[in-house]
């Protein structure tokens, strides 16, 4: 990064940038880690006189040991084979017509706040807006450490319930919208695609993007026809980058679909893709008669909803790992 002419290759730049960020998450704690150590035996030696003078000092150099520790044993959680790259991630919304658009919209608010809090990059790829409200479905790239790791713990149905901001008689209302996380896959991977299974189609981009949007076909949507999988994006203004970050997201759902094969959870997700409703959900979000999240994996609970609608779900994603790994 220092070298002369580094920035002459902004893509490039970039991607060494987040190397370095990846493995500075290992390194960093670990050096971290051995200062504390070797000071505290420092501190063991000047007490040995006098004990109750370092005493103070060596009890707060085991209490920040601890908490780098615990950082560090997390982090062997996500060792899985992609947990350490970019994540891309898809929300659709299921039963429950304009309130299941609008909760889909929410979610994605919910990731965006989560993302800025830890750091991520991310770029909204494509974003199809609601008839009268919310999204038809949106995609967000997230760039950054560990960034699959954290937010694979996500993919499933939200359901929410609550008093629907629609109902003119102010009824209960219970939405549902899925989320979909598959690793960034670069070309080389294990992922074959045969360009003749792919159908690729052109359309002029919606949304914000000033003149340009409506004037060039620059959206790209990708169907593998063999397994039925759309993926699309209309975030660049060039067809050929669009095009290219489809293919990503293509490579990591069709990654996925061979991961399903061999994880029984993640077969159900796709066999019953259109099922996005009653008793297929992991977290149950209730704002109406009385205030909890829950995820009915883990068991975890808590009653500050606001707070997790803010993005703070890292208690969630912490308990889903740890009963992965066992």
């Amino acid at each position: 990064m220092t070298q002369p002419g580094f920035w002459d290759n902004p893509e490039r730049a970039q991607e060494i940038v987040l190397e370095k960020k990846r493995v500075g998450g290992v390194v960093t704690p670990l050096d971290q880690a051995g200062r504390l150590v070797e000071d505290g035996e420092v501190l063991l030696d000047l007490g040995a006189d006098d004990p109750e003078a370092v005493e103070a000092d060596i009890v707060d150099s085991l209490t920040k040991l601890d908490q780098i520790l615990d950082k560090l044993e997390f982090q062997l959680m996500l060792g899985g084979e992609h947990d350490a790259g970019n994540a891309i991630m898809t929300l659709v919304p299921g039963a429950g017509g304009i309130d299941a658009a609008d909760w889909a919209e929410m979610l994605m608010r919910m990731y965006v706040k989560w993302g800025d809090a830890n750091g991520y990059e991310m770029t909204e790829e494509d974003r199809q807006m609601g008839e009268e409200a919310g999204i038809r479905t949106a995609t967000i790239h997230f760039k950054g450490p560990f960034a699959y790791g954290h937010l694979k713990a996500e993919q499933g149905v939200h359901r929410l319930v609550r008093i629907s901001p629609f109902d003119g008689n102010a009824r209960r209302q219970t939405s549902f919208a899925s989320v979909e996380v598959v690793p960034e896959l670069e070309d080389g991977t294990d992922v074959e695609i045969d360009e003749g299974d792919l159908r690729i189609d052109t359309y002029r981009a919606s949304g914000a993007g000033g003149q340009h949007v409506n004037k060039t076909e620059s959206a790209v949507r990708i169907t593998h026809i063999p397994t039925g999988i759309v993926v699309q994006c209309q975030n660049e203004r060039s067809q050929h980058k669009n095009r290219a970050s489809a293919m990503k997201a293509l490579r990591g759902k069709l990654f996925q679909l061979e991961q399903a094969k061999r994880e029984e959870e993640l077969a159900k997700f796709y066999g019953e893709r259109g099922s996005v409703s009653w008793g297929n959900q992991i977290r149950s979000y209730v704002q109406h008669p009385y205030q909890m999240v829950k995820d009915l994996r883990t068991g975890l609970e808590t009653s500050n909803i606001d707070s997790v609608l803010d993005g703070d779900i890292d208690d969630f994603i912490v308990a889903y790992l740890k009963k992965r790994r066992g």
